[in-house]
């Protein structure tokens, strides 16, 4: 057994007691290093996204109209392409599983690292539980295989692709990538079929709501209701921000993870264009305000089923695998960072004889089938996990400042233009977002901050005192430590 001395203190920190591990602790904690390129690793971006195409942005038209929507829809975008360029950057300095969680910890110590990987994991554990149930929904719509949706069809996405992420992630990647593929020139053709029945009257047939303030034909719910479509709008972004988490298992991170990044960003913008104007100028605004699959009304039009709606309607059901698979993924990784360091029960990060997570890809798995069977609210569930994505954006954003302005000769490989005002502009927007959800659905902010709390208590009484010092993100906040001190002297 050797001793890992976590007694010191760090930027923003506590003292914690030291903490014992084995001599292999490490060795049996090891990810499969150099398994993707920033060809996967834009996959994985988009393949988070991509589902929020298909279905759910939509939402925001019964809360801003077409108007609303639009400009909930640019700002959201604004503040993702700002964090994702924060990201770039913070990805190249610390390379590691962590993601977020490592970025926090070094710039706002024990509890900043700890409460945004707890707003990762929330957003990565309850989005898949949500796309289980929407996949079960697509598939009873579909009549595949004669199967309705419910609980049989929720556990075979689990067993089924929690099965591909323990094979390997070389493999989970590519899978990925091919079915995030389909799902986006899905998307390509049905913007092509769409944009031919494109007519600019239909985009603001919502009726007006003469009460709100600032109400027109093209903001039917006045001002208000564009705060109230910042989650929505966030639906075409929601997720890119999870490539940093397969840093540790990049090919060159340093240099991928900056790319891969910015091409993610780039695509999920032209699609999230493309599909927001041929699905509203196709079938109007007012018809796909409450449409569980929005892409398929738009395709069908007054005359019913077509070729394309049929295309579009199996093609999302690749979207929304592709996203299922993709956050599996992200949330064994955040999982298994966290567990590494001590934060959550460390036998949560041991991995297989292929390097995968295997606890970290079960328990979640385990953890998402019984609230997809037992509570069948995907919508409900989706909204947790907005409310935990946007608090993360906001300690993210928060970190790249901080780390700027106090450790300004920190070596950057890579340096995000414009720098901490960048970085400022994404914390601005995602308070913002934060608050909107609370204007959307108040039951699920409280049920993630209860979750929040009871995580808190547990890292308060229990973990922070056996923090293992030898994981990379700790090891990257005591370098900072040390450095602060020798300074000081």
């Amino acid at each position: 057994m050797t001793l890992e001395d976590t007694s010191g203190t760090s930027p923003g920190g506590a003292a914690s007691r030291p903490s014992a591990v084995p001599d292999d602790y490490l060795k049996r904690r090891a990810l499969r290093r150099g398994s993707a390129g920033w060809l996967l690793l834009t996959g994985l971006g988009v393949g988070y996204v991509v589902s929020g195409d298909y279905s759910g942005w939509n939402i925001g038209l019964a809360q801003g109209g077409f108007g609303g929507l639009a400009v909930a829809t640019l700002l959201m975008g604004t503040m993702y392409a700002c964090l994702v360029l924060a990201l770039a950057e913070l990805s190249a300095i610390l390379p590691a599983a962590g993601g977020g969680y490592g970025f926090a910890r070094r710039a706002l110590g024990p509890w900043g690292g700890f409460l945004t990987g707890t707003a990762i994991l929330i957003e990565y554990v309850l989005a898949p539980a949500a796309i289980s149930i929407f996949i079960g929904d697509y598939v009873g719509s579909l009549g595949l295989f004669g199967l309705e949706s419910g609980w049989p069809v929720h556990l075979a996405c689990f067993v089924v692709f929690i099965g591909v992420h323990l094979w390997g992630v070389g493999e989970a990647l590519r899978f990925s990538l091919v079915v995030t593929a389909v799902a986006v020139v899905a998307l390509l053709v049905f913007a092509a079929g769409a944009f031919t029945d494109f007519r600019v009257d239909r985009l603001d047939d919502i009726p007006v709501d003469a009460a709100a303030f600032g109400a027109s034909s093209w903001l039917p719910y006045g001002l208000l209701g564009i705060w109230a479509a910042f989650p929505f709008g966030m639906w075409f972004f929601l997720g890119v921000e999870g490539v940093p988490l397969a840093a540790e298992e990049a090919k060159d991170p340093v240099r991928s993870m900056p790319r891969a990044l910015a091409l993610s960003m780039g695509v999920l913008a032209v699609l999230a264009l493309l599909t927001f104007l041929a699905a509203t100028g196709a079938r109007g605004s007012a018809a796909l305000a409450d449409a569980g699959n929005p892409l398929v009304v738009a395709a069908e039009g007054d005359g019913g089923p077509t070729g394309l709606s049929r295309f579009v309607n199996y093609a999302g059901l690749a979207g929304l695998v592709a996203s299922f698979f993709s956050l599996v993924y992200a949330g064994s990784r955040q999982l298994f960072a966290l567990s590494r360091a001590g934060y959550l029960p460390r036998f949560l990060s041991l991995t297989n004889r292929r390097k995968a997570p295997y606890p970290g890809l079960l328990v979640p798995g385990v953890i998402g089938f019984s609230l997809a069977a037992g509570s069948g609210d995907g919508a409900r569930m989706l909204n947790v996990a907005v409310f935990g994505a946007t608090l993360s954006y906001a300690l993210m954003a928060l970190s790249h400042i901080v780390l700027r302005r106090r450790e300004p000769g920190l070596a950057r490989p890579y340096r995000t233009p414009g720098g901490a005002l960048t970085s400022s502009v994404a914390l601005v927007l995602a308070l913002a977002a934060l608050v909107a959800t609370f204007l959307v659905d108040v039951v699920a902010a409280g049920l993630a901050l209860g979750v929040y709390a009871v995580a808190a208590a547990y890292f308060a009484l229990y973990s922070r005192h056996r923090l293992v010092a030898s994981a990379p993100e700790e090891e990257f906040a005591a370098l900072a430590a040390a450095e602060a001190e020798l300074d000081r002297r």
